[in-house]
């Protein structure tokens, strides 16, 4: 079972990699904290005179000449609509270890899970703009233009900036039917926090579901782990650079990241908006697991 990014970095399918991710995470649901959930058909039961219809077994009413409905541990419903920021921050440390990848390979196990329990799902990807969107389905042929897509975002080239308070706000006028909303993002913008905030707050509206995968790679970006030499850093959506000794400003620099990260948690927790702390680094088995949890307490 791969489990982290490091470990699969080798495979270029990304529809077989999401399998991977997936089957190794349901394989070990009986020894995690998500014991009893299920994802697949369960079992038969006699149908009862005036049950929904919807779930009889054809086939072995044929055969038995019974009346028996499928049962699921789940009801399969849900609508989501996932969210990838694409802005050159996301492309941040390094190719094959930036947290891009890591959103594109978490985004398409969700995916994939999300087809496997006949959820409908769709994809949309951002930087300044919207720029690419799918239709939420649950089919199989939609589920291979979500990894097609996801696949082919891993050769583009980044867009310079992030605009994450429009595209919120546009995505929040859109959807309409009640949905869980997942967004990949480093949560790295130019806007002040009052209008993050309102964006955020707008994504709930309609009584839509919220999880926040807050995407870090955590060595250099929150503990500042450097070598005690002159660097020249440069802001990937601005191109203005400092030169700098890591080791003089460090202090400072880790009080200030730690504020932007605390503050961010505690106004989602305000807004009922599942903030996931996630590591680039971290096993992908967080990432499902944090989707589980949110998608039992809608039912």
């Amino acid at each position: 079972m791969t489990s982290n990014i490091s470990e699969i970095n080798q495979y270029d399918n990304l529809g077989l990699i999401a399998k991977q991710l997936v089957d190794g995470f349901i394989t070990g649901l009986h020894k995690s904290p998500y014991h009893g959930f299920s994802v697949e058909f369960a079992e038969h039961k006699l149908y009862n005179f005036g049950e929904s219809t919807r779930h009889i077994d054809w086939k072995v009413f044929s055969r038995t000449d019974r009346l028996y409905t499928k049962q699921y541990e789940e009801e399969t419903n849900l609508r989501c609509r996932i969210l990838i920021d694409n802005s050159a921050s996301m492309h941040y440390p390094s190719p094959g270890k930036d947290k891009l990848k890591f959103s594109v390979f978490a985004a398409s196990a969700l995916a994939y899970l999300l087809t496997k329990q006949r959820d409908v799902v769709g994809l949309s990807v951002f930087s300044e703009h919207i720029e690419q969107e799918t239709d939420l389905r649950s089919t199989k042929a939609h589920l291979n233009t979500i990894l097609s897509k996801l696949s082919e975002l891993q050769q583009t080239n980044p867009s310079s900036k992030t605009d994450i308070t429009s595209v919120f706000h546009e995505m929040a006028d859109k959807i309409h039917k009640r949905s869980l909303v997942v967004i990949f993002s480093d949560m790295f913008q130019n806007s002040n926090e009052d209008d993050l905030l309102n964006a955020l707050q707008h994504l709930k509206h309609n009584k839509h579901e919220v999880i926040l995968f807050h995407v870090s790679d955590y060595t250099s970006e929150l503990n500042f782990e450097f070598d005690d030499r002159p660097y020249r850093f440069i802001d990937l959506e601005t191109n203005e650079s400092i030169k700098v000794n890591p080791h003089e400003v460090k202090e400072t620099y880790r009080k200030e990241m730690t504020n932007f990260y605390q503050n961010l948690k505690i106004k989602c927790g305000m807004m009922k908006i599942d903030f996931v702390p996630v590591n680039t680094n971290d096993s992908f088995d967080k990432i499902l697991g944090a989707y589980l949890i949110k998608r039992k307490k809608m039912r």
